[in-house]
């Protein structure tokens, strides 16, 4: 049987994901990358990967410096499957088609996603549940 992860670990990895995403997606996205990221063709592909890069980048840093506090050790492998995951699925949202079709596939009224902060916060709660996965994994 497998041995079972230690929820203190569980949680401060969550803890320093969910910083990171804050920090990346906020501050440390450029103009250009937020404004070009869902552009059709390789330009919006381009964006969008750059952002991703620095986000992954800063996921590194804050689990690196989580670790380093808590003494915590975890395995390579789960931490790149960890940050694959939340790399890839930050990709697929930011590039705003997958999401929105989603969101028209589920009836959200197209006033509320336009005008009322909706795909705002379906992005966001879209990161934060991929966190979540990314977490379990790289936690294991």
């Amino acid at each position: 049987m497998a041995t079972p992860t230690d929820a203190g670990t569980l949680a401060a990895v969550f803890a320093a994901l969910y910083a990171a995403h804050q920090v990346a997606d906020h501050w440390i996205q450029t103009q250009h990358q937020a404004d070009h990221k869902a552009d059709t063709g390789w330009r919006g592909h381009l964006a969008c990967a750059a952002h991703v890069a620095t986000y992954t980048l800063t996921a590194v840093v804050a689990l690196a410096a989580t670790l380093a506090v808590t003494g915590t050790a975890l395995h390579l492998g789960w931490t790149a499957a960890g940050l694959t995951v939340s790399a890839v699925s930050h990709h697929i949202a930011d590039r705003r088609t997958p999401l929105r079709r989603m969101a028209d596939a589920l009836g959200k009224s197209p006033a509320w996603l336009e005008r009322g902060g909706g795909l705002y916060a379906l992005d966001q709660s879209w990161h934060v549940g991929w966190l979540f996965v990314s977490a379990l994994l790289t936690a294991t």
